[in-house]
């Protein structure tokens, strides 16, 4: 790609141009910038390149004459180039992403003629330029800022100037879109976090979340992107869904904590198991449908230290027991096994949410908790079980890093499902 920039003052232009990865694609033979001095080519012997206009008005017009030899002069050294004569006008069309796709895509050459003062002689613009650009609806001195915008977003688009292809198709406007948010060391600034997802290595996860933040995104901050953008990819209808469905969930305001149960908590907790068993039971899943768990469990559980509840400020919204007592059902797993059948493990009980918090991302934060109490207990693992219809919690196990290892068999009440499937985290 060759581009010439016609213009009045060609070493500012050179200067940024020639910079960073530009600089090192030109070195490279990759692209070809050129800034021409259009002073060069006026026939007036004060080198005169613009005069008063017809009909008065304020300031000078810049002349035909010296933009036209000037731009012939180029020409003929670009050859048998394909070429396109661009003038930097706010008349122009606005620049986007697809022109700058389409500037790469269709032609080797391009002239970028500056403007100055009040604009150039409209017969040079009839006779020469094949479009106008512009950056958007404001005014600027001269088109120097406007054809080092519109270098360098063709230019990084040429095959090789940037490493790599997803470097451009990745970010703003590429797609209709904006980029997503960006995070870089250390983990922790001033407080503020960068997002879990991002650490796990979950590729698979962090092309969701990326593609997510995209769309919330272009919908706060450019709604008129937003509208335009084509949604009819599978996963983007899929994305679509979720953000609606996010938007009906409570939402976090506050600062979650985690904190041992104490036996005047006796009330919320049974208030959280009422909520989490009438959800069960609207789903039809035949789990904690007898009086397991009763007030006793949990009494029990309070008394060895062993149960815990999540807040969202001074509200309880969860509760969960995790015991490092042997689990004598679990020595009888069936069509699998523990990948940590010697270890230390603990197991994870009678975990549940207030009704308003479910899909909040609580959850998520419960087993966190979860992990850093086993880890601070010298655990090696982490085991729990659900009922095989309990699809929210087997997916909130296996996105959080829990494994199925197989199926087990619990003590329930009689006339209730006692088949159970059941998962371990490697600590």
């Amino acid at each position: 790609m060759r581009i010439d920039i016609l213009t009045l003052f060609p070493s500012s232009v050179h200067t940024v141009l020639h910079e960073s990865i530009l600089g090192r694609a030109a070195a490279k033979g990759l692209i070809e910038i050129n800034c021409v001095q259009i002073r060069d080519y006026t026939e007036n012997r004060q080198c005169q390149v613009d005069d008063y206009p017809y009909g008065g008005g304020w300031g000078c017009v810049m002349m035909a004459q010296p933009l036209k030899k000037c731009l012939d002069a180029v020409m003929k050294s670009a050859g048998e180039r394909k070429s396109r004569v661009i003038y930097l006008s706010p008349q122009g069309q606005p620049f986007t992403q697809e022109t700058a796709k389409r500037l790469q895509r269709e032609y080797d050459h391009l002239v970028l003629v500056c403007g100055h003062y009040e604009g150039v002689d409209e017969r040079f613009v009839e006779a020469c330029v094949d479009e106008e650009i512009s950056l958007g609806d404001f005014v600027l001195t001269g088109g120097e800022i406007a054809a080092m915008a519109v270098s360098d977003a063709v230019c990084r688009l040429v095959p090789g100037v940037l490493s790599d292809e997803a470097c451009y198709t990745d970010e703003s406007h590429w797609d209709g879109l904006l980029e997503y948010p960006q995070y870089t060391r250390p983990e922790v600034w001033e407080g503020r976090h960068v997002p879990e997802v991002l650490l796990n290595g979950d590729h698979a996860k962090i092309t969701h979340w990326r593609r997510k933040q995209q769309i919330l995104r272009t919908r706060d901050k450019r709604p008129d992107l937003y509208q335009k953008a084509d949604f009819s990819l599978k996963e983007d209808r899929m994305i679509l869904q979720e953000i609606e469905r996010d938007a009906l969930r409570f939402p976090l305001t506050e600062a979650l904590s985690c904190r041992t149960a104490r036996v005047e908590d006796l009330p919320v907790i049974l208030q959280i198991v009422s909520d989490a068993r009438r959800i069960l039971a609207q789903r039809r899943i035949d789990q904690w449908q007898g009086d397991y768990p009763t007030e006793k469990d949990f009494s029990a559980d309070i008394d060895r230290g062993e149960c815990y509840l999540i807040f969202h400020g001074e509200e309880a919204a969860g509760v969960f027991t995790l015991s490092g007592s042997h689990q004598a059902e679990y020595d009888a797993l069936t069509d699998g096994k523990w990948a940590c059948e010697t270890g230390h493990y603990c197991v994870l009980h009678r975990a549940a949410l207030l009704a308003k918090y479910r899909g909040s991302g609580i959850s998520r934060f419960l087993l966190k908790q979860v992990e850093e109490i086993a880890c601070s207990g010298g655990f090696d693992s982490v085991r729990t079980d659900t009922h095989r219809k309990n699809k929210g919690m087997r997916s909130l196990l296996l996105n959080e890093g829990f494994a199925f290892r197989g199926n087990v068999l619990v003590s329930t009440e009689p006339g209730h499902d006692p088949h159970r499937q059941a998962f371990e985290k490697i600590l």
